[in-house]
């Protein structure tokens, strides 16, 4: 995973727990598929704490000089999508979360610890 991937994801944990999310998982998927390196998945407990984390990771990444390739889902506020590149962001709503369960799909993806982050 390269160093650019490694600090969008490093951004990205910090805005969220800042935020406080809830259950804040990083999973490296890079060995396992092209899409992306990360995986970024969290949820609020409600549509408009999920939509202050999604603010609240944009406006943070802008400052670091990192603007979104695309965004989806920001009507529903259940699952909102950022794509970063070789970051890919999930922020649901906690029943969203647990139907989609996207750390069961991704398994075969490696959890990264928030210490391993730190450049």
């Amino acid at each position: 995973m390269d160093k650019i991937s490694k600090e969008i994801a490093r951004i990205t944990y910090n805005a969220l727990d800042e935020k406080k999310a809830e259950d804040i998982k990083v999973i490296e998927i890079g060995d396992i598929t092209i899409i992306a390196d990360y995986f970024i998945i969290a949820n609020g407990t409600n549509s408009s704490q999920v939509q202050a984390l999604v603010d609240n990771v944009q406006q943070v990444l802008a400052k670091h000089g990192y603007e979104p390739k695309r965004i989806e889902g920001v009507r529903s506020a259940s699952w909102i999508l950022l794509d970063y590149g070789d970051v890919v962001v999930h922020i649901f709503s906690k029943e969203d979360r647990l139907f989609y369960d996207l750390e069961r799909i991704w398994r075969d993806g490696k959890v990264v610890e928030r210490e391993q982050l730190e450049v």
